[in-house]
């Protein structure tokens, strides 16, 4: 659906109205080496200058300029392509954030932190985990979108549609301080703090500190999370150096109820769990039971079959529900010039983590009677990996040769404990690590073998065309093993997923010093995750049995041309893309989330992405810059579901793929005077679809954030770098539907797989920078 008019004019309108915020740079060769040896005045690179494909690139800088801890994320939605959703203003609650690239959901993207891979940030934390666990938002150096294809060189065996490489920042050359404090609606009160060392004979390094805890924006609830950082940096001399970092996070987040379409109609947006009313829960479990929607056997009570207005069903409301995770990740680097022409960099990395889904559900009782138990999703990764890359300048060709090995062990469970036999007070709460179940349905060890090579050559044809080629090979081999004495109903067993030739080639012509064409073939592949919520194993022992010899990896082709201009202070790119993807696997929730039944998984043949992307950014006048961008997606499946008898079982030929808006739009105005400095930014896309047969789905919007603050500049060492700000999300205090797909995806009909967006929030940050 086109956005209309009107929806336009207030895109444009809205964002150069609000009050705006620190002014991005214009481009430069040099921003990222900028931002490399610290500096805070680095440049903010926005299109690739130079590159094959099409590559964005924002600062730590820009970032700052979205509130104060929020995710990356909100930050990169203003390049061409990029679709986030979230239902919290922080952008940072994992049950609830999306990311998608011209059309490919999150699953289907690759996400690294210094080169180190953090999986597809699935919420499962099958494979890796969340940016916004992996650092401190404050400590980003700077962020790079690679919006078709990724370097041949990335760590990822699930960018089948880009990636997305997060760069931490370096240690300051002088020893500092820097802090901010946050505060705002629904008693938010975030804080952060670093202290840098500055170079001590070759050496520096930082550690920093983030805690932040807020109430749920609705309801009853609250989400913490606690991190700290450390990095540090050697200079060995003769170009060589090592880095290290180790990072830990833990994270306790209270979950928002899901919605339909008729229950958000019915009981409003502002509905949510109710976890401050456990009687009130105990009541509607029981009456749910009485009624036999649940299988659980009913109390002894007098409670009858009708809920209390306004539930109409067990699943309109649940008592609680919660995810909690706790990570370390450390990572190191050597790298240097081995000789004149040639370098090389060694990587290993290590991460574990200990996480917890909880869900206080009535489709299970507790020991005694009580018709509601505590329902844990339970997760154990413990992963390991090595990256060996060379590179080597030879006349007129750069070659470059990467390896990497990733070794993971996931335990994933599913385990029922009691509530208690009191009907008026819970003996636990979601947001507590359990132990000892009364029931385990399933635990299962996945142990997953990474492999992945890369061989590129960057020819210089002459001073203004180069051509870069190559290839990638990767092997995933999966295996799923019971732990006992829980066989599990799931599958279990081996599964291989392998491609030695993936090529990769790319010209560039550089028309002058600031317009150039680029033009690109890449072909990538989507090996299997080893889960049991989420990937070939999260089916049924049957239907794997059934799947296994039709399952095939998910694959890409891209194509893609664009062109880079520059005309004074305005710069720019526009991009056309055609993407064929194969073997599209579908992932069919089968009833409500909270029962946790096997999904039905479906090849469902090819899907088509043909798009155009625009990028621009115009300074005006001194201390204004204004960027926009836009995208235009048509992203269909070729293919309906058929059985194995070549029966079609769904026709979804022709339709729009699930959470695929055709047009996404943002104009971003921000102003710096070196004083006073704002921004507003103001984001709309028009509908997206939340079946596969298109029967159902959710209206566009624009949605308008902004920003306002004022900076110190003296001779006073405490007074320069201090600043205060103001914040606001939402300022139009837009009702609209931020996340789809939660639970997932059906075939047809209303699901309850919703999550509304938060309301309009405000928040003042007092900040001191280095």
């Amino acid at each position: 659906m086109r956005l209309s008019l009107h929806r336009l004019a207030l895109l444009a309108s809205a964002a150069i109205a609000t009050p705006v915020l620190a002014q991005p740079a214009i481009i430069t060769a040099d921003a990222a080496a900028a931002e490399a040896a610290g500096a805070e005045d680095a440049e903010i690179v926005v299109y690739g200058k130079g590159e094959v494909r099409q590559v964005s690139e924002i600062s730590g800088a820009d970032i700052k300029l979205t509130i104060a801890g929020g995710s990356p994320f909100i930050a990169i939605q203003k390049l061409p392509g990029v679709n986030f959703q979230s239902a919290d203003p922080f952008g940072a609650y994992e049950w609830s954030t999306r990311i998608t690239l011209r059309g490919f959901n999150q699953n289907q993207l690759g996400f690294t932190l210094d080169g180190v891979p953090l999986g597809d940030m699935s919420y499962g934390n099958t494979n890796g985990l969340h940016i916004s666990r992996a650092v401190i938002a404050d400590n980003i150096g700077r962020t790079r979108v690679s919006q078709g294809a990724g370097a041949l060189g990335t760590a990822s065996v699930s960018n089948l549609g880009g990636t997305i490489e997060f760069f931490s920042r370096a240690p300051q050359d002088k020893a500092g301080i820097a802090a901010n404090a946050t505060y705002g609606d629904s008693n938010t009160l975030r804080l952060f703090g670093t202290v840098d060392t500055g170079d001590i004979g070759g050496f520096k390094a930082y550690i920093s500190a983030a805690h932040i805890d807020a109430e749920k924006w609705k309801g009853f609830g609250s989400q913490r999370s606690t991190q700290v950082n450390a990095k540090g940096v050697v200079d060995l001399g003769g170009k060589a150096s090592f880095t290290a970092f180790v990072n830990f996070s833990d994270r306790k987040e209270s979950d928002y109820q899901d919605f339909s379409k008729e229950m958000l109609g019915r009981l409003g947006p502002f509905a949510d769990n109710i976890s401050d009313n456990f009687p009130l829960a105990v009541q509607i479990a029981t009456i749910g039971a009485n009624r036999g929607d649940t299988g659980v056997t009913p109390p002894a009570n007098t409670l009858g079959t009708v809920y209390p207005a306004p539930y109409t069903t067990v699943d309109d409301v649940y008592y609680d529900a919660a995810g909690l995770r706790r990570d370390w990740l450390a990572g190191a680097r050597l790298e240097g010039e081995l000789t004149t022409g040639i370098t090389a960099g060694l990587q290993g990395y290590y991460h574990n983590n200990k996480g917890q889904g909880s869900w206080i559900t009535p489709y299970r009782a507790s020991p005694g009677g009580l018709p509601l138990s505590f329902r844990t999703t339970e997760y154990g990764v413990d992963r390991w990996g090595v990256i060996g890359d060379i590179s080597a300048d030879i006349a007129t060709h750069t070659l470059k040769l990467t390896a990497w090995y990733e070794q993971n062990d996931f335990e994933q469970a599913r385990r029922f404990y009691t509530m208690g036999t009191s009907t008026t007070v819970p003996i636990t709460s979601a947001l507590t690590y359990q132990s000892n179940p009364f029931f385990t349905q399933w635990n299962n060890r996945y142990r997953t073998h990474i492999f992945q090579f890369s061989v590129q050559d960057t020819f210089e044809v002459g001073s203004d065309v180069s051509i870069s080629w190559g290839f990638k090979g990767q092997n995933v081999s999966l295996s799923a093993n019971a732990i006992n004495p829980v066989p599990g109903p799931l599958a279990l067993g081996q599964i291989e997923s392998e491609d030695l030739f993936l090529p990769q080639i790319g010209i560039l012509w550089k028309i002058d010093g600031n317009n150039e064409f680029f033009a690109g073939f890449t072909e990538n592949q989507r090996g299997f995750v080893g889960a049991a919520t989420t990937g070939p194993f999260a089916s049924s022992a049957a239907g794997f049995a059934v799947l296994r010899d039709q399952l095939k990896p998910e694959k890409s082709n891209t194509f893609e041309a664009g062109f880079r201009f520059g005309q004074g202070s305005l710069t720019g790119v526009v991009s056309a893309y055609l993407v064929n993807f194969s073997n599209r696997l579908l992932a069919i929730p089968q009833g409500p989330g909270i029962v946790g039944n096997a999904p039905i998984l479906s090849n469902v043949g090819d899907v088509r992405s043909l798009g155009a992307e625009l990028g621009v950014q115009w300074q005006p006048v001194k201390n204004v810059t204004i960027t926009a961008s836009y995208a235009y997606n048509d992203n269909e499946y070729r293919d309906d579901v058929v059985n194995a008898a070549g029966v079609v079982v769904q026709a979804i030929r022709g339709r729009t793929v699930v959470d695929s808006p055709r047009h996404i739009g943002n104009l971003e105005v921000v102003y710096d005077d070196g004083n006073f400095y704002g921004r507003a930014n103001a984001n709309g896309m028009s509908k997206r679809f939340f079946s596969f047969s298109n029967d159902q789905s959710v209206g566009g919007r624009v949605v308008v954030d902004g920003k306002l603050g004022y900076r110190f500049t003296s001779d006073n060492r405490w007074l320069n770098g201090l600043a205060i700000e103001g914040t606001v999300t939402n300022l139009l205090d837009k009702r609209y539907i931020a996340t789809i797909g939660s639970n997932g995806f059906g075939f047809a009909g209303d699901n309850q797989t919703l999550l509304p967006a938060a309301p309009r929030q405000f928040f003042i940050t007092l900040r001191k920078d280095y």
